[in-house]
Protein backbone atom coordinates (compact mmCIF):
# COMPACT_ATOMS: atom_id res chain seq x y z
CA UNK A 1 0.00 0.00 0.00
CA UNK A 2 1.42 3.39 -0.97
CA UNK A 3 1.62 6.28 1.46
CA UNK A 4 -1.26 8.15 -0.18
CA UNK A 5 -3.64 5.24 0.40
CA UNK A 6 -2.44 4.84 3.98
CA UNK A 7 -3.34 8.42 4.80
CA UNK A 8 -6.63 8.56 2.85
CA UNK A 9 -9.59 10.08 4.75
CA UNK A 10 -11.57 6.86 4.24
CA UNK A 11 -10.85 3.20 4.97
CA UNK A 12 -8.52 1.50 2.51
CA UNK A 13 -7.80 -2.23 2.79
CA UNK A 14 -5.82 -4.36 0.35
CA UNK A 15 -6.07 -8.16 0.25
CA UNK A 16 -4.47 -10.94 -1.77
CA UNK A 17 -6.23 -13.65 -3.79
CA UNK A 18 -7.14 -15.62 -0.62
CA UNK A 19 -8.46 -12.54 1.25
CA UNK A 20 -5.36 -12.08 3.47
CA UNK A 21 -4.75 -8.47 4.45
CA UNK A 22 -1.78 -6.95 2.61
CA UNK A 23 -2.55 -3.28 3.23
CA UNK A 24 -4.21 -1.45 6.13
CA UNK A 25 -4.76 2.33 6.23
CA UNK A 26 -4.67 4.63 9.25
CA UNK A 27 -8.43 5.16 8.93
CA UNK A 28 -8.93 1.37 9.01
CA UNK A 29 -7.04 1.28 12.31
CA UNK A 30 -9.42 3.93 13.76
CA UNK A 31 -12.63 2.35 12.49
CA UNK A 32 -11.92 -1.31 13.29
CA UNK A 33 -9.66 -0.85 16.32
CA UNK A 34 -6.85 -3.00 14.94
CA UNK A 35 -3.32 -1.76 14.21
CA UNK A 36 -1.59 -2.35 10.90
CA UNK A 37 0.73 -4.87 12.55
CA UNK A 38 -2.24 -6.82 13.95
CA UNK A 39 -4.11 -6.84 10.64
CA UNK A 40 -1.40 -7.64 8.08
CA UNK A 41 -1.24 -11.30 7.06
CA UNK A 42 -4.57 -12.24 8.67
CA UNK A 43 -7.65 -13.35 6.81
CA UNK A 44 -9.94 -10.30 6.37
CA UNK A 45 -12.89 -12.09 7.94
CA UNK A 46 -10.95 -12.40 11.20
CA UNK A 47 -10.14 -8.69 11.41
CA UNK A 48 -13.43 -7.42 9.94
CA UNK A 49 -15.97 -10.17 10.73
CA UNK A 50 -19.23 -9.81 8.82
CA UNK A 51 -22.58 -10.48 10.49
CA UNK A 52 -23.73 -12.24 7.31
CA UNK A 53 -21.87 -13.68 4.34
CA UNK A 54 -18.12 -13.77 3.75
CA UNK A 55 -15.53 -11.46 2.24
CA UNK A 56 -14.29 -14.21 -0.07
CA UNK A 57 -17.64 -14.46 -1.87
CA UNK A 58 -18.09 -10.68 -1.95
CA UNK A 59 -14.65 -9.98 -3.40
CA UNK A 60 -14.99 -12.59 -6.14
CA UNK A 61 -16.31 -9.81 -8.39
CA UNK A 62 -15.95 -6.04 -8.42
CA UNK A 63 -18.73 -4.08 -6.70
CA UNK A 64 -20.94 -2.06 -9.01
CA UNK A 65 -22.10 0.30 -6.23
CA UNK A 66 -21.31 0.89 -2.56
CA UNK A 67 -22.84 -1.72 -0.26
CA UNK A 68 -23.48 -1.52 3.47
CA UNK A 69 -22.48 -4.55 5.53
CA UNK A 70 -22.82 -5.11 9.27
CA UNK A 71 -19.49 -5.81 10.93
CA UNK A 72 -19.58 -7.70 14.23
CA UNK A 73 -18.13 -5.81 17.19
CA UNK A 74 -18.73 -5.41 20.91
CA UNK A 75 -21.56 -3.03 21.73
CA UNK A 76 -23.45 -3.67 18.51
CA UNK A 77 -22.73 -4.01 14.78
CA UNK A 78 -20.72 -1.42 12.88
CA UNK A 79 -22.28 -0.46 9.57
CA UNK A 80 -19.53 -0.42 6.93
CA UNK A 81 -20.29 1.02 3.50
CA UNK A 82 -17.71 -0.39 1.08
CA UNK A 83 -16.89 -0.77 -2.57
CA UNK A 84 -13.96 -2.70 -4.08
CA UNK A 85 -12.07 -3.41 -7.22
CA UNK A 86 -9.90 -6.36 -8.10
CA UNK A 87 -6.15 -6.02 -8.60
CA UNK A 88 -4.54 -7.94 -11.47
CA UNK A 89 -1.07 -8.94 -12.56
CA UNK A 90 0.55 -8.23 -15.90
CA UNK A 91 -1.27 -11.18 -17.44
CA UNK A 92 -4.64 -9.91 -16.22
CA UNK A 93 -5.05 -12.55 -13.56
CA UNK A 94 -6.92 -11.45 -10.42
CA UNK A 95 -4.42 -11.43 -7.55
CA UNK A 96 -6.38 -9.55 -4.92
CA UNK A 97 -8.64 -6.57 -4.29
CA UNK A 98 -8.61 -3.04 -2.91
CA UNK A 99 -11.49 -2.17 -0.58
CA UNK A 100 -12.59 1.41 0.13
CA UNK A 101 -15.25 2.38 2.62
CA UNK A 102 -16.71 4.48 5.44
CA UNK A 103 -18.18 3.86 8.89
CA UNK A 104 -21.85 4.75 8.29
CA UNK A 105 -23.23 3.42 11.59
CA UNK A 106 -24.60 6.81 12.63
CA UNK A 107 -26.07 7.44 9.19
CA UNK A 108 -27.78 4.05 9.09
CA UNK A 109 -29.20 4.56 12.59
CA UNK A 110 -30.50 8.01 11.61
CA UNK A 111 -32.04 6.56 8.45
CA UNK A 112 -33.74 3.82 10.43
CA UNK A 113 -35.07 6.34 12.95
CA UNK A 114 -36.36 8.50 10.12
CA UNK A 115 -38.00 5.50 8.46
CA UNK A 116 -39.61 4.49 11.76
CA UNK A 117 -40.80 8.05 12.36
CA UNK A 118 -42.31 8.17 8.87
CA UNK A 119 -43.98 4.80 9.38
CA UNK A 120 -45.44 5.96 12.70
CA UNK A 121 -46.56 9.28 11.19
CA UNK A 122 -48.49 7.65 8.38
CA UNK A 123 -49.98 5.04 10.70
CA UNK A 124 -51.42 7.90 12.77
CA UNK A 125 -52.41 10.13 9.84
CA UNK A 126 -54.11 7.31 7.95
CA UNK A 127 -56.06 5.83 10.86
CA UNK A 128 -57.02 8.70 13.20
CA UNK A 129 -59.50 11.47 12.45
CA UNK A 130 -56.80 14.10 12.11
CA UNK A 131 -55.29 16.37 9.50
CA UNK A 132 -51.57 17.17 9.62
CA UNK A 133 -50.19 20.22 7.91
CA UNK A 134 -47.10 22.42 7.91
CA UNK A 135 -46.48 26.08 7.09
CA UNK A 136 -43.34 28.01 6.27
CA UNK A 137 -42.49 31.37 7.87
CA UNK A 138 -44.88 33.19 5.50
CA UNK A 139 -47.79 30.89 6.33
CA UNK A 140 -47.52 28.99 3.06
CA UNK A 141 -48.58 25.35 3.10
CA UNK A 142 -45.69 22.93 2.68
CA UNK A 143 -47.68 19.80 3.52
CA UNK A 144 -51.31 18.84 4.14
CA UNK A 145 -52.80 15.37 4.44
CA UNK A 146 -54.60 13.03 6.82
CA UNK A 147 -57.72 10.90 7.11
CA UNK A 148 -59.88 13.69 8.52
CA UNK A 149 -59.04 16.10 5.71
CA UNK A 150 -59.97 13.53 3.10
CA UNK A 151 -63.20 12.85 5.00
CA UNK A 152 -63.93 16.58 4.68
CA UNK A 153 -63.65 16.24 0.90
CA UNK A 154 -60.21 17.88 0.59
CA UNK A 155 -57.61 16.02 -1.47
CA UNK A 156 -54.07 15.50 -0.13
CA UNK A 157 -51.76 18.45 -0.87
CA UNK A 158 -54.75 20.54 -2.02
CA UNK A 159 -53.58 23.61 -0.10
CA UNK A 160 -49.85 23.13 -0.71
CA UNK A 161 -48.37 26.32 -2.13
CA UNK A 162 -51.23 28.53 -0.87
CA UNK A 163 -50.94 30.96 2.03
CA UNK A 164 -53.28 30.06 4.89
CA UNK A 165 -54.25 33.69 5.51
CA UNK A 166 -55.46 33.94 1.91
CA UNK A 167 -57.11 30.51 1.88
CA UNK A 168 -59.10 31.25 5.07
CA UNK A 169 -59.32 35.05 5.33
CA UNK A 170 -62.56 35.16 7.35
CA UNK A 171 -61.81 32.54 10.00
CA UNK A 172 -60.81 33.98 13.43
CA UNK A 173 -58.65 30.90 14.13
CA UNK A 174 -55.96 32.13 11.73
CA UNK A 175 -54.98 34.68 14.38
CA UNK A 176 -53.79 31.73 16.47
CA UNK A 177 -51.72 30.62 13.49
CA UNK A 178 -50.00 34.03 13.40
CA UNK A 179 -49.13 33.70 17.07
CA UNK A 180 -47.81 30.17 16.54
CA UNK A 181 -45.61 31.37 13.68
CA UNK A 182 -44.28 33.94 16.15
CA UNK A 183 -43.28 31.09 18.48
CA UNK A 184 -46.33 30.52 20.72
CA UNK A 185 -47.79 27.03 21.16
CA UNK A 186 -51.57 27.23 20.67
CA UNK A 187 -54.54 24.89 21.11
CA UNK A 188 -57.83 26.19 19.75
CA UNK A 189 -61.19 24.98 18.47
CA UNK A 190 -62.64 26.36 15.26
CA UNK A 191 -65.27 25.71 12.61
CA UNK A 192 -63.50 25.17 9.28
CA UNK A 193 -64.83 23.64 6.05
CA UNK A 194 -68.18 23.22 7.76
CA UNK A 195 -66.73 20.94 10.45
CA UNK A 196 -65.66 21.46 14.08
CA UNK A 197 -61.92 20.99 14.73
CA UNK A 198 -59.54 21.08 17.67
CA UNK A 199 -56.27 22.51 16.37
CA UNK A 200 -52.78 22.25 17.80
CA UNK A 201 -50.44 24.92 16.41
CA UNK A 202 -46.87 23.82 17.15
CA UNK A 203 -44.05 26.30 16.35
CA UNK A 204 -40.77 24.97 14.98
CA UNK A 205 -37.72 26.85 16.36
CA UNK A 206 -35.27 28.45 13.94
CA UNK A 207 -36.69 27.22 10.63
CA UNK A 208 -34.53 27.65 7.56
CA UNK A 209 -35.68 29.09 4.26
CA UNK A 210 -38.41 26.89 2.82
CA UNK A 211 -38.59 24.77 5.97
CA UNK A 212 -41.56 24.27 8.28
CA UNK A 213 -42.01 27.10 10.78
CA UNK A 214 -45.18 25.59 12.26
CA UNK A 215 -46.79 22.16 12.33
CA UNK A 216 -50.55 21.95 12.65
CA UNK A 217 -52.57 18.96 13.86
CA UNK A 218 -56.32 19.26 13.45
CA UNK A 219 -58.64 16.74 15.12
CA UNK A 220 -62.13 16.26 13.71
CA UNK A 221 -64.56 16.89 16.59
CA UNK A 222 -67.65 15.85 14.62
CA UNK A 223 -67.96 12.36 16.11
CA UNK A 224 -66.95 13.66 19.54
CA UNK A 225 -69.65 16.34 19.46
CA UNK A 226 -72.24 13.80 18.32
CA UNK A 227 -71.25 11.39 21.08
CA UNK A 228 -71.35 14.21 23.63
CA UNK A 229 -74.85 15.18 22.44
CA UNK A 230 -75.99 11.55 22.62
CA UNK A 231 -74.48 11.17 26.08
CA UNK A 232 -76.12 14.38 27.30
CA UNK A 233 -79.46 13.21 25.93
CA UNK A 234 -79.05 9.92 27.79
CA UNK A 235 -78.09 11.75 30.99
CA UNK A 236 -81.14 14.00 30.64
CA UNK A 237 -83.34 10.95 30.13
CA UNK A 238 -81.83 9.22 33.15
CA UNK A 239 -82.40 12.34 35.25
CA UNK A 240 -86.04 12.45 34.15
CA UNK A 241 -86.41 8.75 34.88
CA UNK A 242 -84.85 9.20 38.30
CA UNK A 243 -87.23 12.05 39.01
CA UNK A 244 -90.20 9.87 38.02
CA UNK A 245 -88.85 7.02 40.16
CA UNK A 246 -88.44 9.37 43.12
CA UNK A 247 -91.99 10.58 42.68
CA UNK A 248 -93.34 7.05 42.31
CA UNK A 249 -91.33 5.80 45.29
CA UNK A 250 -92.83 8.51 47.52
CA UNK A 251 -96.33 9.21 46.10
CA UNK A 252 -98.38 11.63 48.15
CA UNK A 253 -102.04 10.60 47.84
CA UNK A 254 -104.98 12.74 48.94
CA UNK A 255 -107.26 9.97 50.22
CA UNK A 256 -109.86 12.20 51.87
CA UNK A 257 -110.64 15.84 52.20
CA UNK A 258 -107.91 17.09 54.53
CA UNK A 259 -106.16 13.67 54.72
CA UNK A 260 -103.10 12.58 52.73
CA UNK A 261 -101.10 9.39 52.88
CA UNK A 262 -97.49 8.78 51.93
CA UNK A 263 -96.62 5.11 51.25
CA UNK A 264 -92.85 4.73 51.68
CA UNK A 265 -91.22 1.83 49.82
CA UNK A 266 -87.74 0.33 49.73
CA UNK A 267 -84.56 1.38 51.47
CA UNK A 268 -84.87 4.59 53.47
CA UNK A 269 -81.66 6.38 54.35
CA UNK A 270 -81.04 9.85 55.72
CA UNK A 271 -80.73 11.46 52.26
CA UNK A 272 -83.98 10.00 50.99
CA UNK A 273 -85.77 10.87 54.22
CA UNK A 274 -84.78 14.49 53.76
CA UNK A 275 -86.32 14.46 50.25
CA UNK A 276 -89.48 12.84 51.58
CA UNK A 277 -89.79 15.47 54.31
CA UNK A 278 -89.43 18.32 51.83
CA UNK A 279 -92.12 16.92 49.48
CA UNK A 280 -94.43 16.04 52.34
CA UNK A 281 -94.29 19.43 54.06
CA UNK A 282 -94.94 21.21 50.76
CA UNK A 283 -98.00 19.01 50.17
CA UNK A 284 -99.29 19.64 53.73
CA UNK A 285 -99.05 23.39 53.20
CA UNK A 286 -100.43 23.39 49.65
CA UNK A 287 -103.43 21.10 50.31
CA UNK A 288 -104.22 22.55 53.77
CA UNK A 289 -103.98 19.05 55.23
CA UNK A 290 -105.23 18.16 58.72
CA UNK A 291 -103.80 14.63 58.84
CA UNK A 292 -100.74 13.11 57.13
CA UNK A 293 -100.39 9.32 57.28
CA UNK A 294 -96.88 7.90 56.83
CA UNK A 295 -97.28 4.27 55.78
CA UNK A 296 -94.07 2.30 56.50
CA UNK A 297 -95.46 -1.11 55.41
CA UNK A 298 -92.92 -1.34 52.53
CA UNK A 299 -89.92 -0.45 54.69
CA UNK A 300 -88.07 -3.14 56.61
CA UNK A 301 -84.90 -1.41 57.79
CA UNK A 302 -84.01 2.13 58.83
CA UNK A 303 -80.73 3.46 60.17
CA UNK A 304 -80.25 5.48 63.32
CA UNK A 305 -80.43 8.80 61.54
CA UNK A 306 -83.58 7.82 59.64
CA UNK A 307 -85.48 7.02 62.83
CA UNK A 308 -84.68 10.49 64.15
CA UNK A 309 -85.71 12.01 60.82
CA UNK A 310 -89.10 10.28 60.95
CA UNK A 311 -89.82 11.74 64.36
CA UNK A 312 -88.62 15.15 63.17
CA UNK A 313 -90.96 14.81 60.21
CA UNK A 314 -93.95 14.20 62.52
CA UNK A 315 -92.99 17.27 64.57
CA UNK A 316 -92.60 19.42 61.47
CA UNK A 317 -96.06 18.36 60.30
CA UNK A 318 -97.41 19.49 63.66
CA UNK A 319 -95.82 22.92 63.25
CA UNK A 320 -97.89 23.32 60.07
CA UNK A 321 -101.12 22.68 61.98
CA UNK A 322 -101.58 19.06 60.94
CA UNK A 323 -101.19 15.74 62.72
CA UNK A 324 -98.73 13.09 61.60
CA UNK A 325 -99.75 9.45 61.89
CA UNK A 326 -97.46 6.43 61.55
CA UNK A 327 -98.72 3.10 60.30
CA UNK A 328 -97.33 -0.25 59.14
CA UNK A 329 -94.20 -0.21 61.31
CA UNK A 330 -92.19 -3.38 60.68
CA UNK A 331 -91.07 -5.36 63.77
CA UNK A 332 -87.39 -4.67 63.02
CA UNK A 333 -88.08 -0.94 62.81
CA UNK A 334 -89.95 -1.13 66.10
CA UNK A 335 -86.94 -2.82 67.71
CA UNK A 336 -84.61 -0.14 66.29
CA UNK A 337 -86.73 2.68 67.66
CA UNK A 338 -87.00 1.05 71.10
CA UNK A 339 -83.25 0.39 71.26
CA UNK A 340 -82.62 4.01 70.31
CA UNK A 341 -85.02 5.24 72.95
CA UNK A 342 -87.18 7.09 70.41
CA UNK A 343 -90.10 8.78 72.17
CA UNK A 344 -93.36 7.96 70.34
CA UNK A 345 -95.64 8.93 73.22
CA UNK A 346 -96.89 12.00 71.35
CA UNK A 347 -97.23 10.24 67.99
CA UNK A 348 -100.35 8.44 66.80
CA UNK A 349 -99.37 4.95 65.62
CA UNK A 350 -101.60 2.31 63.97
CA UNK A 351 -100.82 -1.16 62.77
CA UNK A 352 -102.65 -0.89 59.44
CA UNK A 353 -103.36 1.86 56.98
CA UNK A 354 -107.12 1.29 57.14
CA UNK A 355 -106.98 1.76 60.93
CA UNK A 356 -105.06 5.00 60.53
CA UNK A 357 -107.47 6.24 57.86
CA UNK A 358 -110.50 5.37 60.02
CA UNK A 359 -108.88 7.23 62.93
CA UNK A 360 -108.35 10.35 60.83
CA UNK A 361 -111.82 10.32 59.26
CA UNK A 362 -113.42 9.85 62.68
CA UNK A 363 -111.44 12.75 64.12
CA UNK A 364 -112.42 14.96 61.18
CA UNK A 365 -116.09 14.05 61.70
CA UNK A 366 -115.88 14.93 65.39
CA UNK A 367 -114.24 18.25 64.60
CA UNK A 368 -116.96 19.10 62.11
CA UNK A 369 -119.73 18.22 64.59
CA UNK A 370 -118.12 20.36 67.28
CA UNK A 371 -117.78 23.21 64.82
CA UNK A 372 -121.45 22.88 63.85
CA UNK A 373 -122.46 22.92 67.55
CA UNK A 374 -120.38 26.02 68.17
CA UNK A 375 -117.78 24.26 70.24
CA UNK A 376 -114.14 25.10 69.61
CA UNK A 377 -112.43 22.71 67.24
CA UNK A 378 -110.02 20.23 68.87
CA UNK A 379 -107.53 17.97 67.37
Amino acid sequence: MDERSKRAPHVVIEVDDVSRVTGWSHRAEQVFGASEADALGRELGEVVPLAAGSWASLLAADSEAPQVHAVVREGGPLQFEAWWQGTRDADGRRIGAAIHGHDVTARVAAHRRAALAEQMFWAVAENLDISVWALDRDGRYLFQDGKAMRAAGVAPEFFVGRVIFEAFPDIPAVEGVRRALAGELRVEEAEVLGMPWRNWYIPVPDPGEGQAAMVGISFDLGDTRRREAELQAKLDLIEKQQEVIRELSTPIIEVWDGIITLPILGLVDSVRTAEIMDNLLQAVSRLRVRYAILDLTGVEVVDTGTASHLISMIRAIGLLGAEGVLTGIHPMIAQTMVSLGVDLSHVTVHARLRDALLHCITRLGEQKRRAAAGAPAQK
